[in-house]
């Protein structure tokens, strides 16, 4: 079984953590506080010729709300501190205040592939697996996870282990069908 250097030192270390991206959360505060500083900028010095007329604009507190919501945002993702942890028998969503652990022999299937609405990061690929006993599909975006290479590798190791999925579960009811 060919495996990154990651899950190769998980197995010896006994796991493997991809942590979660905090760049798209960084560049909405950035932005929409250079909006708001240019928005300001702009009506304070050429339209009201005064800047402390710019604070009675009610569309400046739009912006100054989606300022503050973006840095909230930031804050939030930052001290919950997201990650993806791989063991050698087990998947586990972790945050600082709690962890949800899969075992790997509770998949009743697994799928590698990639999603056709969603870029995220620049790459579009997911891992949807399904756990026995639930309902829900379980989707691991790749492209939110640093080190992505890595995470598809030590994926698809882990796929390995477990079945494929079946297609006709996962084709939902046609026209025709009915």
């Amino acid at each position: 079984m060919i495996c990154s250097p990651s899950l190769q030192h998980a197995m010896a270390a006994e796991e493997s953590v991809f942590k979660y991206k905090l760049d798209f959360h960084y560049q909405s505060a950035l932005i929409y506080l250079v909006t708001l500083i240019v928005y300001g900028g702009i009506r304070g010095n050429f339209v009201e010729q005064k800047f402390e007329y710019v604070l009675n604009d009610p569309l400046m507190y739009v912006i100054m709300f989606f300022v503050l919501m973006a840095f909230v945002m930031l804050v939030v993702t930052a001290l919950r501190n997201r990650r993806l942890v791989l063991t050698h028998d087990a998947l586990i969503f972790r945050h600082r205040w709690a962890e949800r652990r899969i075992n790997i022999a509770d998949i009743e299937w697994m799928h590698i592939g990639r999603e056709t609405g969603v870029r995220t990061g620049g790459r579009s690929q997911a891992i949807i697996f399904k756990v026995k006993n639930k309902r829900r599909l379980m989707r691991i975006r790749v492209g939110r996870y640093e080190r992505e290479r890595e995470l598809m590798k030590d994926m698809r190791a882990i796929a390995t282990r477990v079945p494929g999925r079946n297609k006709r579960l996962w084709r939902g009811r046609r026209i025709m069908d009915r």
